[in-house]
């Protein structure tokens, strides 16, 4: 079974059953039953602490969690058999450039007045010594990631003549502080919505029932509920209202990607190519691949499956498999997470309740030692549902996650301009790669990170940067090549202003003092 704790229960009990494998199934079925009502049991317990519309909300969340603690039951070994794994076929992944050759046409504002703009916006910016909502981080030039996504959309409505909504797809953790933060989009030519993920409740791992004793999300209840990744996205988007809503207004297809992506733009090329399909043919749905390098072995990738194009990820692959998917050689291209989904598809799909994503069992311990998991889906594992599904090979530079401080390095560096909230590459950088980042600990939160920068060095010609320890950059610093610099415990670099530093290697102490 998909725990230890069910396998545990089933072992220590069956050895009273004769060995006989149809009374083992049975009684399996029987220790599933009854984990399901225990758990039915406690989830109208929690739904009985709610009140007024937040009661309606939980019914709601507490369904979608019901049906998929029932798969997480049924689920027998791994999701996938690596016997049935073939290559997608030729024409199920095409070339960006074949897409943008057919170029656009005269009415391309017919199309984007087709489109909405979705932006996962659930997550925190803890692992970068941040509170509050991820979005609300400032990336470049004082903007925040929200920032620079309202100014791409508002640039287009403006230039075409458009009405492109933004919808943010936020969680309880983001919510509040992101509405708060609306406000100052009033004047902007961008209507925005935002809809809730749900909230589960993070599960005890040995008992299988849920941690949460009511439905309070502060004081000794504050770690026990989760947003349940963003495969949530159909059900809750459906759920809101606001999907039957935009299909009322019109709109056809949503392009969805992470707010922390800033090569996620609308693409007007992408966008005309799901809109001049045929109707009996249109694609309901394209995942925006791109090629392999060695920091990106863990992506999920595109395989075919079952007659049908599918999303495989890490979690799925069994052990003896692992090194097998990191090839660079066997799977060549990951899934950027920005997709284009046709909004009456999302409808369909749902209403036949037929949005079938593997589960994602995530483990995690709690402040005070507990083990629980979550059970969560990804957005792109439902690729297999859709007719016509697609994947489109577009250039890296469409894939720019800002998941660290190393990356934030490189979207404040001279290495990208930024024109209407969108960030280009350099035309002075002779190589069309990024430079290879990893800064060490003492850079890890954006405060600590942003008082070791006097100014942030001149990265046009870098090709890879380390730097570990108590390390400081002066202003006007030039990096060239390959740059290692590390300050070992005690010790304490300082790159003196203006410093050009080409193919080095500083270590040990440094320090320019005033005097």
């Amino acid at each position: 079974m998909s725990t230890e704790t069910m396998s545990l229960y089933i072992e220590g009990l069956s050895k009273e059953l004769p060995s006989n494998s149809n009374k083992m199934a049975q009684f399996q079925e029987v220790m599933r039953q009854q984990l399901e009502s225990s758990m039915h049991a406690e989830l109208e317990k929690l739904v009985g602490t709610a009140k007024g519309a937040e009661a309606e909300v939980s019914k709601k969340d507490f369904e979608g969690f019901r049906k998929l603690f029932h798969r997480f039951l049924q689920v027998k070994g791994p999701s996938v058999e690596w016997s049935k794994i073939n290559r997608p076929p030729e024409d199920s992944i095409q070339p960006y450039d074949k897409i943008k050759a057919k170029g656009l046409p005269d009415y391309i504002a017919d199309s984007l007045n087709k489109l909405v703009v979705v932006k996962l916006n659930g997550g925190l910016g803890t692992s970068m010594g941040c509170k509050g909502p991820k979005s609300l981080i400032s990336v470049r030039n004082e903007n925040t990631f929200l920032d620079l996504t309202v100014q791409q959309i508002e640039h287009l409505n403006k230039t075409y003549n458009a009405d492109v909504p933004l919808v943010l797809m936020n969680s309880f953790n983001t919510d509040e502080d992101t509405k708060k933060i609306l406000q100052k989009y009033t004047h902007h030519r961008v209507k925005i919505h935002t809809f809730n993920q749900s909230r589960y409740p993070r599960i005890n791992k040995e008992s299988l029932l849920p941690v949460a004793k009511d439905m309070a999300m502060t004081g000794e209840n504050a770690d026990v509920w989760y947003p349940p990744g963003h495969g949530d996205i159909y059900a809750s988007f459906y759920n809101s209202g606001l999907l039957e809503q935009l299909i009322a207004e019109g709109k056809e297809y949503i392009f969805v990607s992470n707010i922390d992506n800033l090569g996620a733009t609308v693409d007007l090329y992408i966008l005309n190519h799901l809109v001049s399909q045929p109707n009996g043919k249109r694609c309901e749905f394209i995942m925006e691949v791109t090629d392999k390098t060695r920091a990106d072995v863990k992506g999920g990738t595109l395989i075919q499956y079952d007659g049908k194009l599918r999303l495989l990820e890490i979690a799925q692959v069994p052990k003896a498999h692992v090194d097998e998917f990191k090839s660079v050689t066997k799977f060549k291209i990951f899934n950027t997470n920005n997709l284009w989904i046709s909004l009456s598809a999302i409808k369909r799909l749902q209403e036949q309740n037929a949005m079938d994503m593997e589960i994602i069992v995530n483990p995690k311990t709690l402040d005070g030692g507990l083990n629980v998991i979550q059970l969560e889906t990804a957005v792109g594992a439902a690729i297999k549902c859709f007719d016509n599904a697609l994947g489109i090979n577009v250039p890296r530079s469409r894939f720019l996650p800002v998941k660290t401080t190393s990356d934030l390095l490189l979207v404040m560096s001279n290495l990208y301009s930024l024109e209407a909230g969108s960030l280009t590459m350099s035309e002075r950088r002779e190589f069309p790669t990024t430079p290879h980042v990893k800064l060490g600990s003492s850079f890890t939160k954006v405060q600590e990170y942003l008082t070791r920068f006097e100014s942030i060095p001149d990265m046009l010609e870098l090709d890879h940067l380390t730097v570990s320890g108590d390390v400081t950059f002066g202003k006007h610093v030039s990096l060239k090549g390959t740059v290692i610099i590390i300050a070992n415990h005690g010790d304490r670099i300082d790159i003196p202003a203006g410093s050009m530093l080409e193919n080095k290697i500083v270590s040990g102490n440094l320090r320019i003092l005033d005097h």
